[in-house]
Parts: C-alpha cells; sequence; structure tokens
C-alpha cells in the first residue's frame, strides 16, 4: 500500500518541487517507511514507501537502473521464479537471486518487485505487463521516449488516479492526493453522484465523483507523451479456455497447488491478519496458510472475524471458532451488536463507500493492521466457484454432447437431491443472495438535477437483463465488469481505510481465476464443489460439508428498528439540496426492507460526505 505520485508538465515548464514534495508528504500515512521525490526539468515523481514483504527491505523509490528509466510503484509481483527466468532469457544476463538455504530467509541480493517491474519494461517495452501477475499500480517515465507509462492491474485491486489538463497530466494511486493540484477544481461529477443515489456506487469505471478526476479501470494501461494520450485493455478474462482432465481427481488437486502457489506468494512476511469466518472461502486461505507458515510462532498469523450474539441470530461465531481450532488459528471476534449505523471517524475520499454499518469493516481493518501490515481475505470464491449450472447444461445440448450432459445432470440430481434448474432467473441472483431483479427507485430526488443527469434513463439501462456474457460462466463474467467489483477491492485500499495494511486476495490471483473459469461447471462450480473436494482433508467435516448460508437477518434493519437513528435527526449539507428534496425521505429507523435502508440512507451519506469535504 506505498504512495505513488507524478506531475508531467507537457509543454515543458519545470515542476513545482514543492508542491511535489507537498502532494508525497499527504500520503505517509499509507507509506510511512521512507518518503523521496525525484525532479528532473517538466517531470516529477513521487513515492511513500510500506514495506510488506522481505525483499522490500532494498527498495527505494523513484527508481531507476539506468538514469534515464524511472519508476514509481505501488506492487507487489508473484509467480517471481518464473518472471526472473522469463526476463534471464530475455536480456540474456543473470539477475542477483544467490541461492537462499530456506524460501523464508530473506537476503539483500534479492532482486525486489519494483526492480522486476524496471527490468520487466526494458525486456518488453509497454507489454511488460503481459509478463507481470500481482497487485500493482505503477507509472514509468521513460525519458528517451519523453512518454509515461502507467498501468493497473488486471483486477483492479490497486487504484489508480489521474488528472489531465491543457498542459499538465498528475497522477496518483490516492484521489485526495490528485485533488492537492492547484489545477483540480472541487467540481462535482453529477452523473457519478447520481450513480451512488441510485446504486450506492459509480457505474462508470473510468470516472470519479469530480469531475476534473479520472480513474484507470483494472487490467489497463494508459501511456501519454505531448503527442498523444492512449488507454488500452490488455489483459481481459479466458473465454476459451476449458479444462477437460482424463482423472476427476486433477481438478481438486490442481486448485490445492495453485491456492498454495497464491497464498505463498502473499506470505512473504513474518506476520499477517486473517479476514476470517466460518465460510469456506477465507478457511481454506487460512488452513493453506497455516501450513506454508508452520515454522513460524504460532501468534505470527491471527484471525479476525466479525460475529453476531444477540442483534440476530448468528451461527458464524460457531463455525469460525471450528474452523479456527481445526487449523490451530488464534481467533479474535469482533461483535457487531452495537455498532451503531452511519457513525465513522473516516472521512472516505468519495460518497460510494459510505454504507450503513461501514464501522464495522473498519474496526475489523484497524484491528487487522494493528498485527500485522498484510491481511488475507477469502475475497471472492463466490464469483468464481459458484454458477447457475442451467448454462452449461444448455451449452452442452447445443454442442451436441449428450454423454456429458446426461452425466453432469446425473450428478447434479444425486447431489443436490432435485431436478436440475431450467427456469429463466436472472443469472446474478445467486451471486451473494436473491437480489431484486430491479432494485427499488428513489422517489426523493430533485427533479431538475435527475432531469439534468438522466438519472431515470439510466437506471432503467443499468437494471435491464443482463446480457449472456459467457455460455457456461455467465456470473462470473458479469461480476467482473460490474461496478461492484473494482469497488470491493478499493474499499480495502489504504487511500479509503486510511490505514497502513494491505489487504491480499488469494482466490483472487490470476492463476487461479483462469484455472476455475476452465472447470467444467457441473460438478465443480456447483456449491463450490471444487473446494470442498479440495479441502476435505485439510478443513473439518463441519466446514466442508457447510452449505452456503447467508446471515440470518439484516443487522442494519434490527439497529434501525430500536428508534431514531441519525439519519432521522441530521442536518443536511447545504449542497445536498441539490441533489434530494429532504422532506421525501424516508427516516430508517421506520424500514423493515434491507434495501428501502440501503436507498433511503443514501442521502445521509451523502450529505456526510459531502460536510468532510465541504465544510
Amino acid at each position: 500500500m506505498s504512495g505513488i505520485v507524478g506531475i508531467i508538465n507537457l509543454d515543458g515548464a519545470p515542476v513545482d518541487a514543492e508542491l511535489l514534495r507537498r502532494m508525497t508528504d499527504s500520503m505517509t500515512f499509507r507509506g510511512p517507511d521512507a518518503q523521496a521525490v525525484w525532479v528532473d526539468g517538466n517531470v516529477g515523481l513521487g513515492h511513500t514507501l510500506l514495506r510488506t514483504t522481505w525483499e522490500a527491505e532494498t527498495e527505494k523509490q523513484p527508481l531507476t537502473l539506468d538514469g534515464r528509466v524511472w519508476l514509481t510503484a505501488d506492487a507487489r509481483i508473484d509467480g517471481r521464479a518464473e518472471l526472473i527466468s522469463e526476463l534471464e532469457i530475455k536480456l540474456r544476463t543473470k539477475l542477483r537471486i544467490p541461492e537462499r538455504s530456506n524460501a523464508n530467509d530473506f537476503c539483500s541480493e534479492t532482486p525486489n518487485d519494483a526492480e522486476l517491474i524496471f527490468h520487466a519494461y526494458h525486456a518488453w517495452g509497454e507489454d511488460c505487463v503481459k509478463h507481470l501477475i500481482g497487485d500493482f499500480a505503477f507509472a514509468i517515465w521513460d525519458g528517451r521516449e519523453r512518454r509515461l507509462f502507467c498501468v493497473r492491474d488486471q483486477f483492479g485491486v490497486k487504484p489508480f488516479y489521474y488528472a489531465r489538463f491543457a498542459d499538465c497530466f498528475v497522477f496518483s494511486n490516492t484521489l485526495n492526493c490528485v485533488r492537492l493540484h492547484p489545477a483540480v477544481s472541487a467540481k462535482l461529477n453529477d452523473v457519478a453522484i447520481g450513480d451512488f443515489l441510485l446504486w450506492g456506487e459509480n457505474q462508470e469505471p473510468a470516472t470519479t465523483a469530480f469531475a476534473d478526476i479520472a480513474r484507470l479501470p483494472g487490467a489497463n494501461a494508459l501511456a501519454i507523451s505531448t503527442s498523444d494520450r492512449c488507454v488500452r485493455r490488455y489483459w481481459s478474462l479466458p473465454t476459451d479456455f476449458h479444462l477437460n482432465y482424463k482423472d476427476s481427481r486433477e481438478y481438486p488437486e490442481q486448485f490445492r497447488a495453485l491456492l498454495s502457489q497464491s497464498v505463498e506468494d502473499r506470505l512473504r512476511t513474518d506476520r499477517v491478519a486473517l479476514e476470517f469466518s466460518g465460510g469456506l472461502d477465507s478457511t481454506s486461505v487460512a488452513a493453506t496458510a497455516k501450513q506454508l507458515m508452520r515454522n513460524r510462532p504460532n501468534d505470527a498469523m491471527k484471525a479476525f472475524c466479525v460475529s453476531y450474539e444477540q442483534l440476530i441470530p448468528d451461527q458464524e461465531k460457531r463455525y469460525a471458532d471450528i474452523a479456527a481450532a481445526a487449523i490451530g488459528l488464534p481467533i479474535e471476534h469482533i461483535i457487531g451488536d452495537d455498532f451503531p449505523l452511519f457513525e465513522e471517524d473516516v472521512a472516505k475520499p468519495e460518497p460510494f463507500n459510505v454504507y450503513p454499518l461501514s464501522a464495522i469493516s473498519t474496526e475489523v481493518l484497524k484491528r487487522m493492521a494493528a498485527h500485522s501490515r498484510v491481511a488475507l481475505t477469502g475475497w471472492d470464491g463466490d464469483t468464481w466457484m459458484t454458477e447457475t449450472p442451467r448454462h452449461y447444461f444448455g451449452f452442452l445440448l447445443k454442442c451436441g454432447q449428450f454423454g456429458r450432459l446426461a452425466s453432469a445432470m446425473s450428478w447434479y440430481v444425486k447431489s443436490q437431491r432435485k431436478p436440475p434448474p431450467v427456469g429463466a432467473r436472472t443469472m446474478l441472483m445467486r451471486l451473494r443472495g436473491k437480489y431484486p431483479v430491479r432494485p427499488p427507485y428513489p422517489v426523493w430526488l430533485e427533479p431538475e438535477f435527475e432531469a439534468h443527469a438522466g438519472l431515470r434513463e439510466r437506471w432503467e439501462k443499468v437494471n435491464a437483463e443482463p446480457t449472456l456474457a459467457h455460455p457456461t460462466r455467465p456470473c462470473a463474467f458479469n461480476v467482473l465488469s460490474s461496478p461492484s467489483w473494482a469497488s470491493l477491492f478499493e474499499g480495502y485500499d489504504a487511500g479509503v481505510t486510511g490505514l497502513p495494511i494491505e489487504a491480499r486476495h488469494p482466490v483472487t490471483d490470476l492463476r487461479v481465476v483462469e484455472f476455475l473459469l476452465g472447470l467444467p461447471p457441473v460438478p465443480w462450480c456447483v456449491n463450490k464443489q471444487i473446494v470442498r473436494a479440495a479441502m476435505r482433508d485439510k478443513l473439518p467435516p463441519e466446514i466442508v460439508c457447510r452449505p452456503k448460508t447467508p446471515l440470518a437477518g439484516d443487522p442494519a434493519i434490527e439497529i434501525a428498528g430500536k428508534g431514531v437513528t441519525a439519519s432521522d435527526r441530521f442536518e443536511p449539507h447545504s449542497m445536498l439540496m441539490r441533489y434530494i428534496e429532504q422532506t421525501a425521505v424516508r427516516g430508517v429507523s421506520r424500514e423493515n426492507d434491507t434495501w428501502a435502508l440501503w436507498m433511503n440512507s443514501r442521502p445521509l451519506g451523502l450529505s456526510l460526505w459531502l460536510k468532510s469535504h465541504y465544510c
């Protein structure tokens, strides 16, 4: 979670070094270990360092190895051994990788991740992104070409923001840092604000809440010079990769191997926190990590779990305790019963992260940050390992693969004890419970703003029936292209949380994801059969056999029902009246429907955000 920033004056004017220093210093909360700037005429780069891997002990940024090309990066590069081997072949030179007696021993001569990016750029130029896996946001200034090259990782785990003016280009992985540049106005993006009021998040992956600031979407690269600017997508989900092992035992064996490799790449540190529950995904990550860290002190890894004791019927604590005991993992429970609605001490950079019980998530991150600079999560197994099988049945029928169709349908009937699904349900219904096909439309939008931003038309368009993005894996493909995907990971970023902790997501690893997308959906993606088979001897049977279990109730509804809440008596910010008619907003203490609660809490969320940015 290091901080990066850069200023390029395209008209050749010298960069204001003091401004760059202030912008860099504004990110010390996310990079407390070192801060540095580099300025050369009309170009300036800044960096604040948070060391989260052994190799980062040697990291110094902004980085150059030749005096002509400079790099500033927030990056963790995975598959390092394979990348180094590729680089040595391409560059025809031996990189500094001395032998180590133990995989956990740190050696100062080991190339750090910034150096690997630098070498990859020298080896393949802007095609280096095709050879990199991990979580990264970086910018490379190539003095030879007078060209800036910017990249965001495939899944958008690391954010990247920028502003372009007639004679200036400013970028950072921290939105509030970009706002410090005097040329960046405070003008809001009305369409993004409208999206927040309609759905709780921006629907446009390339924009932000501010009119002058853009967001580089995941899997995109941006190149800019005095003569041109180009944004291109460098990676997409594989659509034609299908695994067909002769022995069905190979599928869980390969999944175990890939998950272990993914977790190991994310464990290049001495201590780690785990965002934990009693479900399959986080416990699988935890069991794998514990095995890899078996020679370290018992308190090197600790789990943190949210549970409820009285507010709602909740079995999460019991299942989490069973899993933690079996794995041999210390666990700390955060009891959510007494957390208030809409009360949080963190000023978010955008209004998209305000939700009724966000204080609980913030508290979890605070406790994890007190234990370690690195946290592992189980996100997002639901996307990759849960699919509606009717699409797969239809695909086999269309292709004339009647034998495989009969076998898959027979397995489904025997294992699920019900007929195969054949109804025409919305494909995204199964992703995270029973989402309504069309969420409610707010009645409190200010009419002139509603018409100006075209909100009714946007609502109709976005909530239209999704197209079949893939013949057998439509849910996964639709989710990845949805705005919820990017906001999920951006919510963990230090620019949002204000905490020097880096969340890593082993299940959302490029190698793991591409494998999972190649699986036959039946049986392996029915109720996460692949992970159940792979972890059968790693987790207790209570966890392996546990069905997908949503919360038995909505904690926010229960808290709202206790009486008047902050949303019923809030003093609106003066700018709020441009967007809503406050008298039409229903107090959330009167709500008994989750969707209505979330919808009617957005005016409060927007007002709180406006107060934090426009006093």
